[in-house]
């Protein structure tokens, strides 16, 4: 898309007909042309474009995107608070995805992996009023604990831009997963 628009651009900054009445005095004249502005700048761009339409080449393969579906929590909620347990878990992960997506797009008051840890921890235990979903549901804990180590690592530094986004995506999945337990 941006290649086609650096394309045209070049194109209209050169304008048609004045292509042609410049090939054709080259060729004529067959000596090197001084080269105005809109000259380089048409040639920049279109270098611009060729290389935003190579593919890129990157030394470190990523892997796959694991897709949202593919995390489950179903059998792991157990006992008579099952239900509950998921319904709480989904609402309360999907309200921090959305706390610290809004934050990224404001001031950004969460900017480490530390604070969205401490975000975590007082929303589970203002919601839950001190209840641990995960003391009751160790089977959940233990797969929420790998699943977002996978996820966002153990770095509780400064979050950058990915970083965030991949909380999000996490505590989204999470919401999501937790939610189709209760399905």
């Amino acid at each position: 898309m941006i290649a086609a628009l650096l394309v045209a651009f070049a194109v209209y900054v050169l304008a048609g007909q004045q292509i042609v009445d410049r090939l054709r005095s080259l060729v004529a004249s067959a000596q090197m042309p001084t080269l105005d502005g809109k000259v380089v700048a048409a040639i920049a761009l279109l270098v611009a474009a060729g290389i935003a339409v190579m593919p890129s080449r990157s030394s470190i393969p990523t892997p796959p995107p694991v897709p949202p579906a593919a995390f489950t929590l179903r059998g792991k909620f157990v006992g008579p608070t099952a239900a509950s347990d998921a319904a709480t878990m989904s609402a309360l992960c999907d309200e921090l995805a959305s706390c610290i997506e809004w934050d990224g797009t404001h001031d950004q008051r969460l900017k480490t992996g530390i604070a969205f840890d401490e975000l975590r921890i007082a929303a589970r235990e203002v919601r839950c009023k001190g209840d641990s979903i995960g003391a009751r549901q160790p089977k959940v804990r233990d797969a929420v604990q790998k699943f977002m180590e996978d996820a966002v690592g153990l770095s509780g530094g400064p979050v950058t831009a990915e970083s965030r986004a991949a909380w999000v995506s996490a505590l989204r999945d999470l919401s999501r997963a937790a939610a189709d337990v209760t399905r």
